[in-house]
């Protein structure tokens, strides 16, 4: 690993001013930032650590909407978002390994967007809002491919909005090892309709599986899925499995997500 200067900011204004200065990295959870670093595939001249910002931290309830702070680790949600919103709990506690849970956050996770990650799907379906220190991104628009989103050099996610389904559940068939889903669904079923988001099987990230969420949203049962097949076309093929094979576990998680919801 080389040098590196580390700064812990008390407040979000110290952590934007920190964030400005050349070679400076915001850093989360740290669950892929510390191995990378290790690896000497990433090298910033500054940590600039967001763990120490009370205002990034937290879960409460609006309204019809649960506002999660960007620095909130997933074991926290899994405690504190049961009662409102328990698919999203669920997700949270079944991420990792405890040590994961403990130390990942929400925040640190939508940023680095690994394809196989959970809580992208959950913020897809969900149609949750990216809340950031400069504005606001729909879910639709912050996504945007394999580690790739719509956040600008210096932006730092501050807090997730996300509606209250109706009904809601996630599936993951998990690396053993990992607990990375090779491919996971998330359902979420609102008033207007029915989304639902596929993670671990695209090498495009995190997608919206339309067709199923319009036969769901005419019939919220797993036998609406019936006949309906993902496309194995620019699915992700590795030593866990072909994309035939991803393509195949997207029709399966979905229905389970399904059943589960019910």
């Amino acid at each position: 690993m080389y040098a590196f200067d580390f700064v812990k900011p008390a407040t979000l204004a110290e952590a934007i001013d920190a964030l400005a200065s050349e070679g400076a990295q915001a850093l989360s959870g740290g669950q892929t930032l510390i191995p990378s670093m290790k690896q000497r595939l990433n090298a910033p001249a500054t940590l600039v650590s967001l763990t120490g910002i009370a205002d990034l931290k937290g879960v409460r309830r609006d309204g019809d909407t649960l506002v999660i702070g960007a620095a909130t680790p997933h074991a926290v949600v899994a405690v504190e978002a049961a009662a409102h919103y328990p698919a999203l709990a669920a997700l949270a506690g079944g991420i990792g390994d405890p040590a994961v849970r403990n130390r990942g956050t929400i925040g640190g996770s939508l940023a680095n967007n690994d394809p196989s990650a959970c809580y992208p799907s959950a913020v897809l379906a969900s149609g949750a809002t990216i809340v950031t220190n400069t504005r606001e991104i729909a879910a639709d628009d912050f996504f945007q491919g394999m580690f790739t989103t719509a956040l600008e050099p210096g932006e730092v996610i501050t807090a997730v909005r996300f509606p209250i389904p109706q009904k809601a559940a996630y599936a993951k068939f998990k690396q053993p090892a990992s607990r990375f889903a090779l491919t996971g669904a998330f359902v979420a079923k609102f008033a207007e309709g029915v989304r639902v988001a596929i993670t671990g099987a695209s090498e495009g990230g995190v997608f919206r599986w339309t067709e199923a969420e319009a036969a769901l949203s005419a019939s919220f049962d797993a036998g609406a899925l019936e006949g309906l097949s993902a496309s194995a076309d620019g699915m992700i093929g590795d030593l866990h499995g072909t994309p035939a094979y991803r393509a195949h576990l997207v029709g399966v998680m979905t229905r389970r997500a399904v059943a589960a919801a019910q």
